[in-house]
């Protein structure tokens, strides 16, 4: 896809491997300055290194202070960002009367709480510009159910439910929020997912593999590149009349 961001600025949260490194990978392909941020310094300065666009910034997205030091920062450097993308993410599986308190409030922290904190610094200066774009990367368990997930599931339907909130405030400037919602996605994150399946139930990888790619119907996983490919049609001069919208990349899964 070809989307010209040259002089943009854009934020990736959760920017070291997966959706959030395919993303930040596309914004600097088609000229945008990038801000990755994430917890692991390592994977963020090997991927800074392999792109002259991209700038890594440590970050942990559940702390407003750490989030505000990275505001200065990157914007100090490159200026202020014009695309913010939510994408630091948590999942933990667990039946529902056996999760703690304490497990439930780390995912919502890191995906609901991390997702607002890392966009509301922005609004200030979005919400006066002709162009801006705020993209939540959420997941299809935004928009339906899954057992033995309802801290993330949670989580992820109180992201789409933010994000329709400010598209619905901000929809008469020249800010877009929108949510892209992957189905099962080939990352490291679905690894862990699969090696969990395979304690808990015997299941070997194969069989672990074919159970939850049976929940999409084009029976695979979804890859990064095809978020990606989404979040850069967002950004893009052709989507600034889409707002308040959840992009479900799920092979036609429906709620």
């Amino acid at each position: 896809m070809n989307s010209d961001l040259k002089g943009r600025h854009a934020l990736v949260t959760g920017g070291g491997s997966g959706v959030g490194a395919a993303v930040a990978r596309a914004l600097a392909e088609n000229g945008a300055s990038v801000t990755v941020c994430g917890r692991r310094k390592e994977p963020l300065a090997v991927l800074a290194d392999e792109y002259e666009l991209i700038f890594a910034h440590p970050c942990d997205v559940t702390d407003e202070q750490s989030v505000s030091a990275l505001y200065d920062t990157a914007q100090g450097e490159r200026g202020q960002f014009d695309i913010v993308v939510a994408n630091a993410g948590l999942a933990e599986s667990m039946p529902a009367h056996r999760q703690s308190l304490a497990l439930w409030n780390k995912i919502i922290s890191v995906n609901l709480t991390g997702s607002f904190l890392t966009v509301q610094p922005a609004l200030q200066h979005l919400r006066k510009q002709d162009y801006g774009r705020i993209i939540f990367i959420s997941s299809i368990a935004g928009l339906k159910g899954y057992g033995y997930v309802s801290a993330y599931v949670s989580a992820k339907h109180g992201v789409v439910g933010l994000m329709r909130a400010l598209a619905a405030e901000y929809a008469e400037t020249g800010m877009t929020v929108n949510a892209v919602c992957p189905g099962y996605t080939d990352t490291e994150m679905l690894t862990q997912a699969i090696d969990t399946i395979r304690e808990k139930t015997g299941m070997n990888a194969d069989e672990a593999k074919s159970w939850l790619t049976g929940t999409n119907p084009q029976k695979r996983f979804i890859d990064p590149q095809e978020v990606a490919d989404a979040v850069l049609y967002l950004c893009s001069e052709g989507a600034r009349s889409y707002t308040g919208q959840t992009l479900a990349l799920s092979g036609g899964e429906t709620s």
